[in-house]
């Protein structure tokens, strides 16, 4: 029996099926246990200590922030305007996603029809490469009274004359939108790229308006695409908080940004660290919500 034949007889065998296969996963697993596992389980337990004074932890075990949480605990009347912020970090977090996926489908569309494909991708792709505070603070300047975009808004008067577009809502949005633009038109132009454009055509020869041909012979075929830009826009932008810290004032804060300030020096951890359980439990839904829309368009 040859070198070779021992060597794939081995490979054959569940044993050595299972170690290798092992081997293969160790890396990967090891990498999330290490960055994503744990550091959630350690979250997870500081939201069950109670905080001393000081600012620090105490290793007593107490439901306080969880009850706080939920606005059953506390003393200080916050709990309903933690609530408000929930609801407001959500409301953005759909608006953002709306108008990305508004703006991601033409684009997509686009660059799927465009010669030069890899050039649009990069422009597409490359300001990823920037830091998220560095692209927040170019908006910062390009919203400024003496560009542009705040004397055309003074024109048609959105806007006071001589006064910058930020802070506010809108230009919170536009932070937003342009940061998770890209992870919305990637997922979905690989979709639109393999169309079946059979269909459209046919239900073009049958007379159907714009609207139904989008509906019912294109948005099927591109909907596992829309899923992944839904799944990728809506979840981090529950979470930014530099976005508007930057182009909000700090005035109107969400979730991230009510997080990042129980983690500062004298303030509640334990507390803050049952915040984050919410948007853990946010993504966690998202995600399990995904995989079920994946199974039934597998089962179609």
């Amino acid at each position: 029996m040859s070198g070779h034949d021992v060597w794939y007889g081995d490979l054959t065998t569940r044993r050595s099926l299972l170690t290798r296969g092992g081997l293969l996963i160790a890396g990967g697993l090891g990498w999330l246990a290490a960055f994503l596992l744990i550091p959630c389980t350690v979250l997870i337990g500081v939201a069950f200590l109670e905080r001393d004074p000081d600012g620090g932890l105490t290793w007593t075990l107490t439901l306080e922030s969880l009850l706080r949480l939920v606005g059953l605990g506390g003393t200080d009347g916050v709990s309903g305007a933690n609530l408000f912020i929930l609801l407001r970090s959500l409301a953005l977090a759909l608006v953002t996603t709306i108008a990305c996926l508004f703006l991601a489908y033409p684009v997509a569309f686009f660059i799927a029809r465009a010669r030069r494909r890899t050039l649009w991708l990069s422009l597409i792709i490359v300001p990823l490469c920037t830091n998220l505070v560095i692209r927040t603070y170019a908006w910062k300047l390009l919203l400024s009274a003496r560009l542009p975009p705040a004397q055309i808004a003074s024109w048609l008067g959105w806007a006071e004359p001589g006064r910058d577009l930020i802070p506010g809502w809108p230009a919170v949005i536009v932070g937003t939108t342009t940061a998770c633009l890209p992870f919305a038109v990637v997922p979905l132009y690989i979709n639109v790229d393999r169309l079946d454009w059979s269909i459209v055509e046919a239900a073009m020869d049958l007379y159907a308006s714009p609207a139904r041909v989008f509906r019912q012979a294109i948005l099927p075929q591109t909907l596992p695409g829309l899923s992944v830009a839904v799944l990728l826009t809506l979840v981090p932008t529950m979470g930014m908080f530099v976005i508007t810290d930057m182009l909000g004032g700090a005035k109107h804060w969400l979730i991230g940004n009510l997080i990042s300030h129980q983690f500062g020096p004298g303030r509640n951890i334990p507390y803050g660290a049952a915040l984050s359980m919410v948007l853990i439990l946010f993504t966690t839904l998202c995600t399990y919500a995904y995989r079920r829309q994946q199974r039934a368009v597998e089962l179609l």
